[in-house]
């Protein structure tokens, strides 16, 4: 445990280089965070932090940066874990839950946190793989629309927001929806597909438009399936000096696209830097860090809504925002098992 002083002088210097992305030295602190310590006094203490990894010199200049411990330490202990009523108001104006699904409230929260946080957001849908089907939905909005929503033995829920390429009536959606409810209950989300190409005659037989809404439901099954993935603001990384490197952002795109490296992040399977608690969790690997925050939306509480940027992030925004957004989440769209 430090002492209070060096407590002291490792926020000042985490949260300065957060501000200004360069070395922070002894009179840098001494004039911007008014520390009632000399110099001599400010330096020795960064030698002692620095002999126990929680910060590192860089080979230009003679300042200081955080090290990965460092980071660690800042978030379990030293940062402040409040989220101010401006920005508690401005995450609550966007939302307009009466007119979404929870998919669109999911990927407009992704949006959000991106825009906000200047970095790139990621959310990861729950695994639906090993679930059962136990129920479907349908809710028709016009000929053309209709909401479904996909109800698993596990309690999880997932709305589909269906667009036909023809004009179906309601008498068919609902004809459909009773068919596939009587065969497919109690099916392993992963075989629903499969079987459902079985149903195919059986559509056909008994409603007008089956090919239409076949089509639908069979998209909607492949995609309930796989896990799914949102990211916003990968353009964000351009302007983090970290990410200058051409091979590293390229690196940083090739990670956004592949949800098995997501999920294995998403479980910490290959990354060992971890912080829980209540407000989140925090993964650092060489080049980056992620902030993660688990939305409670179903029984399984899978849905993970992440930030990933540079090791520098802003930590008490990024982690207070994300836990206000799981909450606000979590205050419209909770199934109750």
């Amino acid at each position: 445990m430090l002492s209070q002083r060096q407590a002291e002088i490792l926020k000042a210097i985490v949260e300065e280089f957060i501000r200004s992305a360069t070395p922070v030295g002894s009179n840098t602190l001494l004039k911007k965070y008014d520390l009632p310590y000399s110099s001599a006094t400010i330096r020795n203490e960064m030698m002692a932090l620095e002999r126990e990894g929680l910060l590192e010199k860089t080979h230009t200049s003679s300042g200081r940066v955080p090290g990965t411990e460092g980071y660690r330490y800042y978030v379990e202990n030293l940062m402040d874990q409040v989220l101010s009523d401006e920005t508690k108001n401005e995450i609550a104006t966007v939302f307009d839950f009466s007119n979404w699904t929870l998919e669109d409230a999911i990927q407009k929260s992704c949006d959000v946190v991106s825009q906000m946080t200047s970095l790139t957001s990621v959310v990861l849908g729950p695994e639906a793989e090993n679930q059962t089907l136990r129920h479907i939905k349908m809710f028709p909005i016009d000929e053309m629309t209709a909401v479904a929503v996909f109800i698993t033995d596990q309690g999880h829920t997932e709305n589909r927001r269906f667009k036909f390429d023809e004009s179906v009536s309601v008498d068919d959606i609902m004809r459909c929806t009773e068919i596939l409810n009587d065969r497919l209950a109690g099916t392993q989300i992963s075989e629903v597909a499969d079987k459902m190409k079985e149903l195919r005659p059986i559509l056909a037989n008994e409603i007008k438009r089956s090919e239409v809404l076949f089509n639908a439901f069979f998209q909607a099954f492949v995609k309930f399936a796989s896990r799914s993935m949102y990211y916003s603001g990968a353009g964000n990384m351009l302007y983090q000096p970290e990410f200058s490197d051409v091979e590293k952002l390229k690196q940083m795109m090739k990670l956004l696209e592949d949800s098995s490296a997501w999920k294995q992040i998403a479980s910490n399977s290959q990354h060992s830097m971890v912080k829980n608690d209540e407000t989140g969790r925090v993964i650092w690997t060489d080049d980056y860090a992620i902030a993660a925050k688990s939305v409670g939306l179903s029984n399984d509480d899978s849905t993970q809504l992440m930030v990933v940027g540079p090791k520098r992030m802003d930590y008490k925004e990024v982690l207070n925002i994300l836990d206000y957004m799981a909450e606000v989440l979590e205050k419209y769209y909770r199934r109750k098992g």
